[in-house]
């Protein structure tokens, strides 16, 4: 458990939520303000809420809560490996600077090491760089589907898996 950082204006939008709508909170009282950004923060908790649930991540009881770019997770996985996929589809999500890990694991093992690429980097010159061999990208590549789904595109500020390997 623990608080992971993330890139806030890296990935996916969730909502659709951009200048505009920062620009009309601003424009209304105080009062309205706070509604809004609390119907706002509820709006985005439920969306982070779904997204984890259609990619399929295994957990009992998700419950996540948003405020001011913070996303809290809640919930039980079945594997390390599930709870650090959980923790990166929220964290890679554009409006989300911080994740607060308070999933439990049924299973305990050992973690991985969390990358944030970038400019320039590829799965192949990560591996190299975490493997000593650029033709383990596949490992990686593995390691954070289902967000992933093509091994050429990744982008700068997403955070990656990188889990640890047997020789």
């Amino acid at each position: 458990m623990g608080l992971f950082d993330f890139v806030k204006d890296a990935g996916d939008k969730l909502l659709g939520l951009g200048k505009e709508a920062g620009e009309k909170i601003m424009g209304r009282d105080k009062t309205a303000q706070a509604a809004q950004k609390q119907a706002t923060d509820q709006a985005t908790a439920k969306a982070l809420n779904t997204m984890v649930n259609n990619l399929g991540l295994k957990v009992e009881g998700l419950s996540i809560d948003f405020k001011d770019g913070l996303a809290t997770v809640h919930g039980t996985t079945p594997s390390q490996e599930e709870k650090e996929k959980i923790i990166l589809a929220v964290g890679n999500t554009k409006g989300v600077s911080q994740v607060d890990d308070q999933l439990s694991v049924q299973k305990p093992e050992s973690e991985a090491v969390f990358y944030t690429v970038k400019s320039g980097d590829t799965l192949s010159k990560i591996a190299k760089a975490h493997y000593g061999n650029a033709q383990k990208y596949n490992v990686i590549f593995e390691a954070n589907r289902p967000m992933l789904k093509d091994p050429n595109k990744i982008y700068p500020g997403q955070t990656l898996r990188i889990p640890p390997i047997s020789a």
